[in-house]
């Protein structure tokens, strides 16, 4: 899943919005317990399924206002084509920043002019079915009978080329999620690793280094919406990584728009002013967590695809399970690094105040009993949401369940590295190598086996179906 995120400190958001009543960072109590209600509770009792929750909330309000800029922006300089914007390209790539580009080693999408790219997105859009998209029925054909076939193995190697360089960013930025991907078939992995540079790209449109100009961010964030709509339903690009995400729009035509605008939201839940720096309950977390990383699953369960008899809406629960699971394990990986570096306090402040963990003690960066007793506490309740998501390994295609069963096995090695640790997440970051995530892998296949079912692995809980059997 995502990396856990990032903010940096802003203040200029103060003059866009009204701070009302009291807050948790930028967000009133009134806006998030009117989010939190909006929540439903799945089967299970578990994970709350928080898609298309929108409160009115100052963050909305912010956003909508720089949408509006950005359409007036566009309608004046006429980048408008019919029922949606067309756009020839930016001279930058949104969301590919020096940081990208310095993770991953070299330059990003430079193989392909703003030209080329347009003709390649017409090409995509031809091998789409009659009226899959809205208003460009006659474009798409009309491109796929001028194009040469030299044209379109051209388009062709430019596609192949931009996933190739999707696969570099998602192994700079996701180590071990990309080794679950190294599991699947060539056209699924590809399909992820375009689902994870959509994200990544969102990521850093909020965390990009801009002084304390906050308003360019929500105007780029607003436009990044747009594209993601126009994509949709047109089919309209602008730069070479957005063909990959309009290839898979095209491949796995069930795949919601929903899950990728609530991402929007969960990256606007970490800017200050508008954004939320502490939780008071693990249900404010867990909407947290549905933002960032249980999204992420419902974008790949179509990718995935279901075994007989199971379809995505049995198959949901588990998948939102696994969001969770993986950031609440970023979270208690990284709370040292997140209170010292970002200011940041992820954990429940009513589990803090049981145990008698407080926020100077973090800022400290001291361990003690009562720490040690609150970290046992949030592990086994990772543990849970592993437990709950690993029922769902036997819902997915035969081709998917080793890479999703290893990916879930390697993250969840990062909390018993945090016990070997002595809980020492203050000072001390949990790790786990790539060969320790490769002598993984056997043990993961085993538990893929439906004889797994009935003996477990020494150390495995008991298996249990209940409530999620499809059949």
């Amino acid at each position: 899943m995502l990396p856990p995120r990032v903010s940096r400190k802003r203040t200029s958001l103060a003059s866009l919005v009204e701070k009302p009543g009291s807050s948790i960072g930028g967000r009133t109590k009134d806006e998030i317990a009117i989010e939190l209600a909006s929540g439903k509770l799945m089967e299970g009792g578990q994970v709350i399924d928080f898609s298309s929750v929108k409160g009115d909330s100052r963050a909305e309000t912010a956003l909508a206002e720089a949408r509006k800029t950005v359409i007036n922006s566009l309608m004046k300089n006429e980048q408008h084509h019919q029922h949606y914007i067309h756009i020839n390209g930016p001279k930058q790539i949104l969301g590919i920043n020096d940081e990208v580009v310095k993770e991953v080693g070299h330059k990003l999408g430079r193989f392909a002019d703003a030209k080329t790219v347009q003709k390649c997105a017409g090409y995509l859009r031809s091998q789409a079915p009659p009226g899959f998209f809205e208003s460009t029925k006659g474009e798409a054909s009309k491109t796929a009978k001028v194009l040469s076939d030299k044209e379109k193995d051209q388009c062709e190697d430019i596609l192949s080329k931009a996933y190739e360089e999707s696969g570099e960013v998602t192994s700079a930025f996701a180590k071990t999620f990309y080794m679950g991907t190294q599991l699947l078939p060539n056209v699924s992995r590809e399909a992820i690793w375009a689902v994870y540079v959509w994200c990544r790209r969102t990521d850093e449109i909020v965390d990009a280094p801009r002084g304390e100009d906050d308003e360019d961010m929500l105007k780029d964030l607003s436009s990044w919406e747009i594209r993601l709509e126009n994509l949709w339903d047109h089919g309209t690009v602008e730069d070479v990584f957005d063909l990959c995400l309009l290839d898979v729009r095209i491949r796995y035509p069930n795949l919601p728009i929903i899950p990728f605008m609530d991402m929007v939201r969960g990256m606007l839940m970490d800017v200050p002013d508008i954004g939320q720096d502490r939780y008071d309950t693990f249900d404010e977390l867990h909407l947290y967590c549905y933002r960032v990383a249980g999204t992420v699953g419902l974008m790949s369960m179509p990718i995935f695809g279901c075994a007989p008899g199971y379809n995505e809406d049995v198959a949901r629960e588990p998948a939102l399970s696994l969001g969770v699971a993986f950031q609440l394990t970023n979270i208690l990986r990284d709370v040292g690094e997140d209170a010292v570096k970002r200011g940041r306090i992820y954990l429940p402040r009513q589990d803090m105040e049981k145990f008698g963990v407080t926020e100077e003690q973090i800022m400290a960066q001291r361990v003690d009993d009562n720490f040690v007793n609150f970290m046992k506490y949030q592990i086994e309740r990772a543990r849970t949401y592993y437990d709950q998501a690993r029922r769902g390994v036997f819902m997915l295609s035969a081709e998917s369940r080793l890479p999703v069963q290893a990916s879930l096995d390697a993250y969840g090695e990062i909390l018993t590295k945090i016990e070997e640790n002595n809980y020492d997440t203050l000072s001390t970051r949990a790790y786990v190598d790539k060969w320790e995530k490769l002598s993984i892998i056997p043990f993961s296949w085993y538990r893929t086996l439906e004889i797994s079912k009935k003996l477990p692995m020494p150390g495995d809980r008991p298996f249990d179906m209940n409530g999620l059997d499809g059949k």
